[in-house]
């Protein structure tokens, strides 16, 4: 595994409010939140981003919307509303070369973003 600031989260090399942990991914609070809630969800597998995904991750993507569903309803959020964001690359504002979707909600979000 590689050694971005996630994969040490993931080794529990650097501590980490988690929120969700299961053998395929975690779930825990950003140090830099963007909104009252911000969440974010990680495979345990390394996989840099969508574009670099393989075809046979795509059920583990669908396991990261099915936590990221259940972690917005244990946070409050289903019934007021909340964004699932997934950055692809530099231009979208990926910094962490480790696929994941950032839960955010707890304010009205404006659109477009960025």
């Amino acid at each position: 595994m590689g050694s971005t600031i996630f994969s040490k989260i993931i080794r529990k090399e650097i501590p980490a409010d988690l929120v969700h942990e299961d053998d395929q991914c975690i779930a825990f609070r950003d140090i830099n939140p963007q909104a009252p809630t911000h969440i974010l969800i990680i495979p345990r597998k390394e996989i840099r981003n969508v574009a670099e995904m393989e075809d046979e991750d795509a059920p583990l993507l669908g396991h990261l919307l099915r936590v990221a569903r259940d972690v917005a309803k244990d946070q409050g959020l289903a019934d007021g509303g909340y964004r699932l964001v997934v950055n692809n690359g530099a231009a979208a504002g990926q910094t962490v070369w480790h696929l994941h979707v950032h839960l955010l909600g707890g304010r009205a979000l404006s659109w477009p973003p960025g």
